[in-house]
């Protein structure tokens, strides 16, 4: 099949649009996903607020108070305070009710510090704390009870979608690089849960792009059926850094190969070549910056078709590339089921690699 590329111009939330092409019961469905799509997009924007502003607003003393005046397990008095430092409230309002029970009673868990710190590489590198010219190695920690995100997003029901929400009881230190003060790197519960799917996976000859410090490639490396991991790493100033303090401590430090390089040209130039079995990809921060990224690297993916090709966090990046095509999408279907296909995630990841979003 032809390979092609095209652009799509985007509507703003709230534009008036007609599904032409659909049936009259086809459009009613269809507009009640227009109508998840607000409510997922109105339960985020009110985590966003409560993450970026007070993570750490709710405490074990309110904690106590709601467990003690009610006999709730401590996940529901937390979710209870969650919506209510969110502006959510059940009296009478049936908004808020949906909310509530379609979103924040599913996005909380306590979690249990210990799963983490038996990770061998929690258990194995040690990192010091010292300056590296405007970076800094050091650590950081949430507080008892600071609210993070701390795996990718979740899909329920037709197109509902939340982020998971997870507390510790206690303290709980991870290992950072700051950047002239900002954070640049951190590997926290969320990097290893939203890692672990890929390092299931990977096997033989292993590429992955993006350095941080190290997580993936340590992992993958102390896997007896991975043969080599190959980083590639667009800034010299990372690699020095964790050739210093960082690679001496891998058990199976042989395995490992450092190229400097940028992701595109290596994916371009040098990769068809070299027969990785698996390619893992984690060039961005966060969702946020990745979606570019992400659409970029797939359209190289078929210079090299015996290479399995990876993502970090692609699931949240399909969730967002979802709500980016919803209205080509709802303008080109026939009927509602097509729609519903054309924004599956198999679908979408098909799409990933013929299209540019401007």
């Amino acid at each position: 099949m032809k390979i092609f590329y095209f652009c799509l111009c985007f509507h703003k939330e709230g534009d008036d649009f007609m599904y032409l092409k659909l049936s009259p019961d086809d459009q009613v469905k269809v507009s009640e996903l227009a109508k998840m799509r607000q409510r997922n997009n109105g339960f985020c924007w009110m985590l966003c607020d409560y993450l970026n502003n007070n993570p750490s607003l709710i405490t074990k003393e309110m904690i106590e108070k709601v467990v003690g005046d009610t006999a709730l397990p401590e996940e529901i008095a937390y979710e209870a305070l969650l919506a209510s430092f969110c502006k959510l409230t059940r009296s009478g309002n049936e908004e808020d009710n949906q909310l509530a029970d379609d979103y924040f009673r599913r996005v909380v868990k306590r979690l249990d510090p210990e799963t983490y710190l038996r990770n061998p590489y929690y258990q194995n590198i040690k990192i010091p704390e010292v300056q590296f010219g405007n970076w800094t190695l050091t650590y950081q920690k949430y507080q008892p009870y600071e609210a993070f995100i701390y795996k990718d997003m979740v899909e329920e029901s037709i197109f509902r979608e939340f982020p998971l929400i997870g507390f510790f009881d206690q303290d709980f230190r991870f290992p950072t690089v700051m950047e002239d003060a900002h954070e640049w790197m951190s590997i926290k519960p969320s990097e290893l849960e939203t890692s672990q799917p890929a390092l299931d996976e990977v096997e033989g000859r292993v590429v992955t792009f993006g350095l941080g410090l190290g997580y993936f490639a340590y992992m993958a490396s102390l896997k007896e059926n991975v043969k080599s991991v190959t980083i590639v790493e667009h800034d010299a100033r990372v690699i020095e850094l964790f050739r210093r303090y960082i690679l001496p401590q891998f058990h199976q430090r042989e395995k490992i190969e450092i190229v400097l390089d940028d992701a595109f040209l290596f994916m371009e130039k040098q990769m068809p070549g070299r027969n990785f079995d698996y390619a893992f990809v984690d060039l961005w921060h966060d969702v946020s910056d990745g979606l570019e990224l992400y659409l970029r690297t797939k359209k190289l993916e078929h210079l090299s078709p015996a290479t399995k090709f990876l993502y970090w966090v692609e699931d949240s990046l399909l969730l967002g590339l979802r709500w980016q095509v919803f209205d080509w999408v709802t303008r080109k279907a026939t009927s509602y089921d097509e729609v519903v296909r054309m924004l599956s995630k198999p679908f979408l990841q098909q799409l990933a690699g013929t299209i540019s979003l401007v």
